[in-house]
């Protein structure tokens, strides 16, 4: 097994960080051996109920969406993010970001085809095929209408356009037909549909990713509603976990190496909600994947079909043939 283009390193695409606010101005160096510029960051405050907040560098650093929100883009310059630095980022004094001695997590990812991550923003004015610059078909794609009140879309290559969920809710997944057009993506563009909640007149920004063997996978696995749960393979040591089950309402929970940072102790923070971060035995990160360790209908229920998406701390076996340990 090897792994080329760099992928060796996920740290040059990759990276979560904790700091401590201090409510007026700092800048957050990323706790990597390589430096990373990153060009999006999503932020979370991990002891109390504010909202998340995420930043990317195709629409500006001091412009922010909420993923728990249906909300249209904000500019919060001077006091949010204020700028995308060359091994981390610069945050103004606001209380969601920076509150004063408050815990923050931030998970950070470079924009790179070589790491199969791409931003778009793109016009919408109907069913139509948007270009990407992967040179891979996407398997995970979140998109946001960014000028008005419009839910979160996510597709994931594992249930493919059929379906459909939406990041800020907890609903069951629902018909992608009238969402991705009856096209899943391609190695060259995505399609969105008529739904008017993703291509009707507006501004729309999409992340993309495509899975990169030892650094990303997206896909599907199902519950066994057993403390000894399921085990999903990826490849890798995750470094960040989103999940979300599909055939039935529940929370999503992203759950990282850095919060806690060993097993079974993984505490999950809920993209839909704005809840403080849920301290639980959830699952093991292991040395190529992750194990469920808790019962609960939201993250492990027997039967359930659950999606997820995760990057990659270190790949299994790298391309000098050294194999990585579980945490």
């Amino acid at each position: 097994m090897s792994y080329t283009n760099g992928l060796d390193n996920p740290e040059l695409y990759f990276q979560t960080v904790l700091y401590t606010g201090d409510g007026s101005t700092q800048s957050i160096t990323l706790p990597g051996d390589t430096n990373m510029q990153p060009d999006m960051v999503w932020t979370k405050i991990r002891n109390n109920t504010f909202n998340h907040y995420l930043f990317d560098a195709v629409r500006g650093a001091n412009k922010y969406l909420k993923p728990n929100q249906t909300n249209a883009e904000a500019d919060g310059s001077p006091d949010h993010l204020t700028a995308f630095d060359s091994d981390g980022f610069s945050l103004g004094g606001t209380a969601g970001v920076n509150y004063d001695t408050a815990p923050f997590v931030s998970w950070c990812w470079k924009e790179s085809a070589t790491a199969g991550f791409d931003i778009v923003d793109y016009d919408g004015a109907g069913a139509a095929n948007h270009s990407h610059s992967l040179s891979a078909v996407p398997k995970f794609m979140i998109v946001k209408r960014y000028n008005a009140t419009e839910s979160w879309f996510v597709y994931n290559g594992g249930l493919g356009q059929a379906k459909v969920g939406y990041l800020n809710d907890t609903v069951a997944w629902g018909s992608g037909t009238n969402v991705w057009g009856g096209s899943d993506p391609t190695s060259s563009v995505f399609s969105i549909g008529s739904d008017s909640g993703i291509s009707g007149s507006g501004d729309y920004i999409a992340y993309l990713w495509a899975e990169k063997q030892g650094f990303s996978k997206f896909s599907i696995f199902t519950g066994n509603g057993n403390a000894d749960g399921t085990f999903v393979y990826t490849g890798f040591r995750p470094a960040f976990i989103m999940i979300k089950r599909t055939d039935s309402t529940g929370d999503w929970g992203i759950f990282d190496n850095k919060r806690e940072g060993y097993n079974d102790e993984t505490n999950r923070l809920k993209p839909n909600g704005n809840d403080a971060e849920e301290d639980d035995n959830f699952m093991d990160i292991l040395s190529n994947g992750f194990k469920l360790r808790l019962t609960s209908s939201s993250i492990n229920a027997s039967g359930g079909t659950f999606i997820y998406a995760a990057f990659a701390e270190a790949p299994f076996v790298n391309s000098n043939g050294v194999p990585c340990n579980a945490r």
